[in-house]
């Protein structure tokens, strides 16, 4: 019998986040995911009345795939995946993984090489077609959350299923005060960042595009951002886990970075010129997530929390940053990670992890649960 959970999730992915209708054509790209979840996305395509087709990928394979790659055999690859992605016209990505670090020992050069290669695939993904992309929980995950197997799957599903129609609707007024907002500051134990987000906009992540959600971001005008940020929140790149991260900006750009792998931090901020300007910031508030596992697509939301990301920027809020470095870096501003504050135009925001105005009070975690 199959796990109820397994059919909840794929409904909410096709008829919530994907908004599937009648003839579309939806690519499953299924990463260390059960066959029996996998069917069941394939059902839930069906009853919308879409046509589901499918990749299986294993994370070891991908490791073999990207050692030794070339220029050539990854534009071979890249072309592949481009023509498929333009038969589509939605995108469901289920990644999971046995061992989150198995690409720790791919070499730097190409990782790069295949980043870069791969980026127009990537691109067209975003900007043509609708998709979602999701974390499956495995047993490495759990160890990463410090967790049992069992308590991280109950966590996981309580997370990916909740009620995202009404976190939707609590953070529309955080996106009109972001989507105004010209100066932003940020303080903490560290931390004192100035920067601007005039005129970029401010996008909502409620459930439509990665599974779990909550947070609304923006971008830093390109040469705007001066100060230091000292992230609290340790973070996996590129098969590498970092730990106090620490940036210091100049006219927007990145001009000291140090960490538990300083070497290797500065080696990935220096694979193109944009990757030490910044393409995103972004607050974080899902109730549920509370502590960093070593999973951006949850520690990004994670409650009281901020994402500043050194790399590429999206279209939808674009200070015209390029790179194939999109590296979130979160620092949790809850009274357990030493607190802070999160200042709009000299009026605060948020301190210590809670929302400080009237109208965003539903976004702190006692009134979205």
């Amino acid at each position: 019998m199959n796990d109820p959970r397994y059919s909840q999730l794929a409904e909410l992915l096709v008829k919530y986040s994907t908004h599937i209708k009648k003839a579309e054509r939806v690519l499953l790209d299924m990463s260390e995911t059960p066959d029996e979840f996998t069917i069941e996305l394939i059902r839930a395509v069906r009853e919308a009345g879409g046509f589901p087709y499918v990749i299986l990928r294993r994370s070891r394979i991908s490791r073999e795939m990207l050692r030794g790659t070339s220029k050539e055999h990854a534009e071979v690859i890249r072309d592949t995946e481009l023509f498929q992605m333009k038969k589509m016209q939605a995108y469901i990505a289920v990644r999971g993984a046995a061992n989150v670090y198995e690409s720790s020992d791919v070499a730097p050069s190409d990782v790069k090489l295949f980043s870069k290669v791969l980026r127009p695939a990537s691109d067209y993904r975003v900007r043509k077609t609708k998709w979602c992309v999701l974390r499956w929980p495995s047993p490495s995950m759990a160890q990463s959350a410090g967790m049992s197997t069992e308590a991280f799957e109950e966590f996981y599903f309580r997370v990916c299923t909740m009620n995202y129609p009404k976190m939707a609707k609590a953070m529309v007024p955080l996106q009109r005060r972001m989507a105004k907002a010209n100066k932003v500051r940020l303080v903490s134990p560290g931390t004192d960042l100035r920067f601007s987000i005039k005129g970029i906009g401010a996008i909502m992540c409620k459930g439509d595009f990665n599974i779990p959600d909550g947070e609304v971001f923006s971008c830093p005008v390109k040469e705007s951002v001066e100060g230091v940020i000292q992230f609290n929140a340790p973070s996996v790149y590129a098969g590498t886990r970092f730990e106090k991260v620490r940036l210091v900006f100049k006219q927007g750009k990145v001009v000291e970075a140090t960490g538990s792998d300083t070497k290797r931090l500065n080696e990935i901020l220096d694979t193109d010129p944009g990757a030490r300007y910044v393409g995103e910031f972004s607050l974080g508030f899902n109730p549920y997530i509370l502590n960093p596992m070593g999973d951006i697509l949850f520690d990004e939301k994670i409650a009281g929390s901020l994402h500043f990301t050194p790399g590429q920027a999206y279209d939808l809020a674009d200070n015209g940053n390029r790179s194939a470095v999109h590296w979130d870096m979160v620092l949790i501003q809850r009274p357990e990670w030493g607190g802070g504050e999160v200042w709009f135009d000299d009026k605060l925001i948020r301190k210590n992890g809670k929302f400080v105005p009237k109208d965003l009070l539903a976004l702190n975690p006692e009134n979205l649960r």
